[in-house]
């Protein structure tokens, strides 16, 4: 497969993180703004769940995003299991959001982060076998 099938899944998490920007933007905007007086507000519980998901998007995306490079950098021939790798990677990463940001369910959030750490890993194996 051609290597800048990888650039795809690059892509798609790299929009994920604005729109995380934006959604913590736009649930900070009403306090910043004056808009609310209380920390009861129904967005106050959220924000820093969001904040904090944010701050995950780039931890282990880190060694995502360089197997990646270093993928397309060689050019040529990637193999179709690193592309499916790099989806998986995340697809896995949208659903640890939406775990984090709606929930309190740490084993299920942790559970999607091994199949993100796993799929990187594997990405990494793959390279260099």
């Amino acid at each position: 497969m051609d290597t800048n099938l990888l650039l795809y899944p690059m892509l798609a998490h790299v929009l994920w993180v604005a729109f995380l920007y934006v959604l913590l933007t736009v649930v900070r905007a009403p306090a910043v703004w004056g808009f609310i007086q209380s920390k009861r507000a129904s967005w106050a519980e959220v924000e820093p769940r969001i904040s904090a998901n944010l701050s995950n998007q780039f931890e282990w995306p880190l060694f995502f995003y360089v197997v990646c490079v270093l993928l397309v950098s060689q050019g040529g021939v990637v193999e179709p299991l690193q592309v499916w790798l790099a989806w998986v990677f995340v697809a896995g990463r949208l659903v640890h959001s939406f775990v984090q940001i709606l929930t309190n369910n740490i084993r299920f959030r942790g559970l999607i982060f091994t199949i993100n750490f796993l799929a990187v890993l594997a990405m990494w194996a793959v390279m260099l076998i």
